[in-house]
């Protein structure tokens, strides 16, 4: 190793400030400076080269290096590595490979989860400095030093045994001033878990951990310059550099480039011919030799195979998969069947996804289902073991989270912190401490706390992936990166979105069950679906509960508004919902355009221009780039910079502002009036964000119309799998009335037929034994298990053989799992105990004799008419019974959901059942919301509640309510305006 330090006695009059020991507050629970503050405070103090040295982290190593890169900063980086409190060592990474080193070590320490031993492996491209303890003698290599920090020096001057040669000055640094040191303190004790007051010395840093002046650095290491030029040394033949947006993802699928472009050229035309048939047209053709160029010369062909490499897998297994996310612009990813969206029907602009000025790899989000999705990540970490990783993240302090540690950290109690949580908060009651930590809470706002994981993001290195970052062995079984996905994008390391939705269990399961039948469906004749009436006229009556995206009573609505009945329109549709588009007003707009064809000469002529399919209204994340490009001159990279900047991931970057400041100026130097400016970039900024890509919403319409021919052909399979599924936009309650109204017998679950999940015989579906409140999960696999060898006969044989306490016994009988024997509740309640008594059985026994109970001579047992219902409630926590029944009292002249019509303008009375109610904010801050019911008949009807109908008449819970109000309407969907509403009581008192 080539390392020759300054020779001893050398004396540096000019040295330059250096520091070997910062941190930042990705040292958690203990730095208090995020990067963007560390850098200026570093310079501001003359620094001109410091090691960023985290404790046992190095999130914010990549984000440092570019940061410095705009500065006069140097930047070195490496660990402090540390166990609990006790420093071991400083690593500092001599060179890329240094950093790699630093990075395997404590991503094996993070793997086993053992302590990290006291001596750092002999490496060959990083220093060590160790720090000096009187009671610790080493023998050190060529690159191990001993750090003499400033609170060491006398014991050092009494004791010291080391060569002046290996001494190292070693000046912490992790905070700015006195508040910062405050902040520090608090945070360790949150770290300990202690009140402040308990808080140990050795627990938190010094107030001197700062930057301190040369003149200050001079005095202090007077007797110790060698330390000094030691330090420098260190400093000086230290670089890690790497460069910032080329392309770090595996390069090679097949290991060659040119076999690569001959298997993506190879498998795109095989899929062309199944797309599109042997004679594809001109524009096909011509589409398809332009994206196979484009993606070659920007040497992006991996990416894609690599991704069809997983759809196969997927295929292979069965799995049903939605690929979204702009991906779904490219002609080349429908052909590999990435995704199922042609892009040639929808006119997609595939510079969204790929344009030549973009050097970045592309983007594909591609959805499994739930009990899928593991699979996938297992093959993919397993194909491409020590270059694949989660993508990393950070949870941090928010207010409410900020005030609840800082009240435990000063010894508050509960209702105390709650107070101070509270929005109402007056500060002037607030004592000493209060305030305090009102002072300190908001400094802690957005600090990171731990690691976290993205929720899908995964990266595939061409090096080994800790050639940039330690790893984290998260709880989901993988490895994680210590940065995030912006550190990771701006060194050219892009992630593969790999996620789950439920809508795809509701698919699978559906076709599951009428293979199951005999039936077997094509579920991805697409092209057929679009053209079907009977989903036509579903669209157009928003009649979609259960259908992936488009159930919800917004979503319902719009459609009907819209008068969906096409695939276009859906996809417009899928779009429009966004909350970007509806805030910003132009969901209206669009609707109004839409229907009204007098209205669309309101459109801005240039924005007609640029998006006349949408009348000039944006609705897609396309429209953001067309405005920029078209409409401010902005080109094609900055129009993407700015599109992504919308997103709120990168609004504070550098990046988006300069784009924002040429988007004005653009405009002012076309002569465009400031105020339209302005207004066009309100609604751009408002929406941006929420909106999709053209492609995802079709990939969204595509996965509707799966859903929707399910639900229009196979609608009893259909519901099964939304109730097996969960994640919908409804209650389980709502989707098993939903299937009751479409044909189902609905039975509650049975010892003989149910399983953990809805089981379905014929057009009868019983309830899964996992609804069952308090029943256990060992009770329920004890009964699945046994019933294999036989159903029950009775009671008696159930008690026999199956291991089940007296308790869970009850629970089972309450809610009639018994019923096939013929026998009330109340006598298999008597039987159970007559049996079992209070044995708490865990296991069966064999009875020499055949035990039976005697409650057949038991006099008529009193039954009353809500008994059943009331164990219902508290067992399902809704009722079986129709909840219009259970009511106290009796309504006349009520209207009906589908009455609603009739009565325009009029005020009426409603009975409705709870089902869902969404809370909304005005522009002038005050709430209010939207509420979805049910009628007696089963069918919905939508409500308004303004914010002084709200707070005067407020909801109070589930169940059903009598509700006053004006019927009114919008583009023909009728809803009632509440000016009354107050829950009916049930007849039972509950």
């Amino acid at each position: 190793m080539a390392n020759r330090p300054y020779p001893v006695g050398t004396v540096l009059h000019k040295f330059h400030i250096m520091f070997l020991n910062c941190h930042s507050y990705f040292s958690f629970g203990y730095g208090v400076m995020s990067i963007k503050e560390l850098i200026p405070h570093a310079i501001e103090m003359g620094a001109d080269t410091i090691a960023l040295t985290d404790i046992n982290n190095t999130s914010g190593c990549l984000d440092f290096m570019r940061r410095c890169k705009e500065t006069s900063l140097r930047p070195v980086i490496g660990v402090d590595f540390r166990n609990g409190d006790e420093q071991l060592f400083i690593a500092i990474a001599r060179n890329n490979k240094g950093f790699r080193e630093i990075n395997e070590h404590l991503t094996l320490h993070n793997f086993s989860k053992k302590p990290i031993p006291a001596d750092a492996p002999a490496w060959e491209h990083c220093y060590v400095i160790y720090p000096w303890r009187r009671d610790v003698t080493r023998t050190l290599c060529t690159h191990e030093y001993i750090g003499l920090c400033e609170s060491a020096m006398t014991s050092y001057r009494l004791y010291g045994q080391y060569d002046p040669a290996k001494l190292v000055a070693v000046m912490p640094v992790t905070l700015r001033d006195q508040r910062d040191f405050n902040l520090h303190r608090l945070l360790s004790s949150i770290r300990h878990n202690t009140l402040l007051s308990k808080l140990g010395k050795d627990q938190y840093g010094q107030l001197t951990d700062r930057f301190q002046s040369r003149v200050y650095v001079e005095q202090a290491y007077e007797d110790f310059p060698q330390a000094i030029a030691n330090a420098e040394y260190i400093l000086n033949t230290s670089f890690v550099s790497f460069t910032e947006k080329d392309n770090k993802n595996k390069k090679h699928y097949t290991g060659q480039r040119k076999k690569d472009h001959r298997l993506l050229y190879r498998l795109s035309a095989k899929g062309l011919r199944k797309r599109y048939g042997d004679k594809p047209n001109k524009d096909v053709m011509d589409r398809f030799r332009s994206e196979l160029r484009t993606i070659i010369d920007l040497d992006f062909p991996a990416y894609f195979l690599i991704n069809w490499d997983i759809i196969q897998y997927a295929r292979s297994k069965g799995y049903f998969y939605v690929g979204r996310g702009s991906g779904a612009n490219s002609l080349i990813a429908y052909c590999l069947y990435i995704t199922d969206v042609d892009p040639i029907e929808l006119s997609l602009y595939f510079e969204r996804f790929i344009n030549p000025s973009r050097r970045t790899p592309p983007d594909f989000d591609i959805d499994f289902s739930h009990t899928d999705r593991d699979d996938i990540r297992s093959y993919i970490f397993e194909k491409y073991k020590g270059h694949a990783a989660l993508v990393g993240s950070y949870s941090t302090y928010d207010r409410k989270s900020a005030l609840r540690e800082l009240g435990k950290v000063f010894g508050l109690p509960d209702n105390e912190i709650e107070a101070l949580q509270s929005e109402r908060l007056d500060m002037r009651t607030l004592d000493s401490t209060g305030k305090k930590i009102m002072t300190y809470a908001p400094l802690m706002r957005d600090l990171p706390r731990q690691l976290s994981v993205h929720a899908c993001g995964i990266l595939i290195s061409e090096e080994p992936i800790t050639t940039y970052s330690a790893l984290e062995l998260m709880p989901v079984g993988y490895p994680s990166t210590q940065y995030s996905m912006l550190e990771a994008e701006d060194y050219g390391l892009h992630k593969f979105d790999i996620l789950s939705q439920r809508g795809l269990g509701h698919i699978k399961d559906a076709v599951e069950l009428a293979r199951a039948r005999g039936e077997e469906i094509d579920i991805h004749r697409i092209q057929d679906f679009k053209k079907d009436p009977r989903i036509r006229e579903m669209l157009m009556k928003g009649d979609t509960i259960g259908c992936f995206y488009v159930e919800s009573p917004a979503m319902r609505q719009l459609l009907r508004k819209l008068e969906v009945e096409e695939y276009h329109g859906l996809v417009a549709a899928s779009s429009i919902i966004r909350p970007g588009v509806a805030n910003s007003g132009m969901m209206r707009e669009y609707i109004l355009r839409y229907r009204y064809p007098e209205r669309r000469k309101l459109a801005h002529p240039k924005l007609w221009e640029i998006m006349p399919d949408t009348y000039g209204v944006m609705v897609y994340q396309e429209d953001v780039i067309k405005v920029a490009h078209y409409y401010a001159g902005l080109t094609l990279e900055e129009a993407d910079v700015m599109r992504r900047g919308m997103s709120g991931k990168y609004r504070s970057r550098e990046e988006f502002q300069a784009v924002k400041d040429k988007f004005f100026s653009n405009c002012d130097g076309r002569g465009y009036p400031y105020d339209e400016v302005a207004e066009i970039w309100r609604q751009v900024e408002s929406f941006a964000g929420y909106s999709f890509a053209k492609g995802h919403s079709a990939s969204y319409a595509v996965e509707s119309y799966q859903s929707l021919y399910l639900r229009a052909y196979y609608p009893i399979e259909f519901m099964t799998g939304v109730l097996n599924n969960f994640g919908g936009f409804y209650s389980t309650e709502f989707y098993l009335h939903e299937a009751k109204m479409l044909g189902a017998q609905i039975e509650l679950p049975c010892i003989n037929r149910s399983n953990n999940l809805a089981a379905l015989y014929g057009s009868t579906i019983y309830m899964g034994f996992c609804l069952i409140k308090d029943l256990e999960v060992a009770t329920v696999e004890n009964i699945l298990r046994v019933r294999e060898e036989g159903e029950f006969a009775d009671l008696n044989d159930f008690i026999k053989r199956v291991p089940v306490s007296l308790e869970q016994l009850r629970i089972l009988i309450r809610i009639k799992a018994f019923r096939f024997t013929g026998r009330t509740s109340k006598e298999l309640l008597w039987d159970a105990h007559l049996l079992m008594g209070k044995e708490k059985k865990s296991a069966p026994r064999r009875e020499l004799f055949k035990i039976t109970a005697h409650s057949d001579g038991l006099p008529p047992l009193e039954y009353d008419q809500y008994e059943d219902a009331l164990d219902e409630m508290k067992i399902l926590s809704f009722p079986y019974t129709s909840p219009f029944r259970l009511l106290c009292k009796n309504y006349e002249k009520l209207t009906y959901a589908r009455e609603m019509m009739a009565h325009l303008g009029q005020t009426i009375y409603m009975v409705g059942y709870y089902v869902n109610i969404k809370r909304v904010t005005t522009i002038t801050g005050e709430t209010m919301y939207f509420g979805s019911f049910i009628d007696e008949h089963g069918h919905l009807f939508d409500s308004v509640h303004f914010p002084r109908s709200i707070e005067q008449y407020p909801f109070t819970g589930r169940g059903c309510y009598i509700l006053k109000g004006k019927v009114i309407e919008e583009f023909n969907v009728p809803s009632l305006d509440v000016s009354h509403m107050q829950r009916i009581p049930w007849a039972f008192g509950v």
